[in-house]
């Protein structure tokens, strides 16, 4: 309580609780040293603790866990190499006696933190460097472009390992149900993400940015993140790793105008507060609001009990009264607007809403439409899923059966295959170490019996199963040449991707 504040750059946070030792993005700041346009952040935090005093406790520190004499070996296959995958291996590849076998289906490791995460936010992409020493450690064993179900079964897994943890992460799309949603034109915010982020299932995405308007349904942060990325002047993004051919669309972009649509009003808006507040930031934008449906919300207080909503409200409020300039593009944030049908023959032309405070439809003329509505894990063959909950069947991350809800001893999942699309990276941190503590009680306690090739070499059973395995030097060897690819740009860059399989894997061999 004597000490001096510190404030965390909350578009650079990936909330991952390491800041007790060391930010691994560097996002924290000293409250001597804050950038100027962090300001709004100390009243912020004022308005935070005069509402929610500290409770001052010093929990035990926890004992590093280890395995007994008795049980010298554990050895665990994690199928993901995103983040939940990698702070998964971390967590395990800590403990002496454990090795851990890392696969992805991908040519390349890191998950939504390569093929997520905006190319601007490029202090929230240096986690990797984290994940990157994990799986250097020598008890950890990288196995990508291995697609697990249809290179190697799950049971051929189980022959070499104790256990499985899936951290296959959240693959698929929800869909609107709405007529005219299949349209060529009206894609996913996901295919779009990951189009822009050079990954190569969207490289070939047919983006259209000749129109004038986009419609973008939602507003969560991936919402905010699909209006920044087409409102900002591109020279933003230039010295990023956005996708080249990203890049040249948005160079001849002719959108001017972003508009984000949402059910329920800013009170209830799913994206952080910190999320509005960078798209003020963003030159020659102008963010404006619709005046009535912002009122519909005033006198509510926090939505969902929910810290910021107030200020969310407030800052709505204040768009209201910009009117924009044509000359500017324009982000409009749109509430209580309900989906009714999107218009066009044989690709989208309009897209129609019916307002829940008018009760009046609304039609908007567009060529291009983004959902960003949610995901859902895919089902894996042999593993129980949940349709409703679009996840995994279990319970804290042990697998469990269909009905009976008893757990398959030697399954675990973590991240959004085990929880839902919820929180942000660094709540994988949190949410892998519960399923490793469950997975290393049900070995200790014997309910996980040896494979029945334990004693066989994993590398050359993978190898044999899959000719075009890349290792984690494989890996190192594509990492060099993106970044050399980087080097050389005209402007020069983090890196510049390479974006299909056949390119990444002629890479990986130099």
């Amino acid at each position: 309580m004597t000490a001096e504040q510190l404030y965390i750059d909350p578009s650079t946070c990936i909330d991952c609780s390491a800041c007790v030792t060391a930010c691994p993005v560097s996002a924290i700041y000293d409250e001597n040293d804050m950038p100027e346009e962090f300001d709004l952040f100390k009243q912020i935090n004022a308005d935070y603790f005069e509402k929610s005093p500290l409770d001052i406790s010093h929990p035990a520190r926890k004992k590093r866990r280890s395995l007994t004499e008795q049980q010298p070996v554990l050895r665990v296959a994690i199928v993901g190499a995103g983040a939940s995958g990698c702070y998964a291996a971390d967590e395990l590849a800590r403990i002496a006696g454990v090795e851990v076998s890392v696969f992805d289906r991908r040519p390349v490791p890191f998950g939504l933190v390569r093929g997520g995460v905006a190319p601007d936010h490029h202090k929230t992409k240096a986690v990797a460097d984290q994940f990157e020493k994990t799986l250097r450690r020598p008890n950890v064993t990288s196995y990508f472009n291995v697609d697990v179900g249809i290179q190697v079964t799950l049971d051929e897994l189980l022959e070499f390992h104790h256990a499985v943890v899936f951290a296959v992460g959240a693959t698929s799309d929800k869909t609107l149900g709405i007529p005219g949603e299949a349209l060529e034109g009206s894609y996913s915010a996901r295919q779009f993400v990951a189009w822009y982020n050079g990954d190569s299932s969207a490289a070939d995405l047919p983006v259209d940015l000749s129109g004038q308007r986009v419609v973008v349904v939602g507003n969560g942060n991936v919402s905010m993140d699909v209006a920044r990325i087409l409102a900002a002047p591109v020279e933003t993004f230039e010295p990023t790793d956005m996708a080249d051919h990203a890049l040249q669309a948005l160079r001849h972009s002719a959108v001017r105008e972003v508009v984000v649509v949402a059910r329920r009003g800013p009170v209830d808006a799913a994206h952080t507060f910190s999320e509005l507040w960078q798209l003020t930031q963003l030159e020659g934008v102008d963010v404006v609001t619709d005046i009535a449906e912002i009122d519909h919300d005033v006198g509510r207080g926090d939505g969902d009990g929910q810290f910021g909503s107030e200020r969310k409200l407030a800052m709505n409020t204040a768009f209201a009264q910009n009117p924009g300039d044509d000359s500017r593009r324009k982000i409009s944030l749109r509430y209580y607007l309900t989906p009714e049908a999107i218009g066009g023959d044989g690709s989208v032309e309009s897209m129609t809403f019916r307002s829940s405070v008018t009760g009046e439809l609304e039609t908007f003329q567009t060529g291009l439409i983004l959902r960003a509505i949610g995901y859902r894990a895919e089902p894996i063959r042999g593993v129980p899923f949940d349709p409703v909950r679009g996840t995994i069947r279990n319970i804290a991350g042990r697998v469990t059966t269909e009905g009976a809800e008893s757990p398959i001893h030697g399954l675990y999942c973590t991240g959004w295959a085990k929880r839902g699309p919820t929180g942000v990276i660094g709540t994988n941190k949190v949410d892998s170490q519960q399923t490793v503590a469950a997975l290393c009680e049900d070995f200790e306690s014997g309910n996980l019996t040896d494979p029945a090739r334990l004693n066989d070499d994993v590398a050359t059973f993978m190898n044999e199963k899959q000719p075009d395995l890349v290792s984690f030097a494989g890996w190192q060897r594509i990492d060099a040449a993106e970044r050399e690819r980087g080097r050389i740009s005209t402007v020069p860059r983090t890196r510049s991707k390479l974006i299909s399989v056949d390119a990444l894997l002629a890479a990986s061999r130099l």
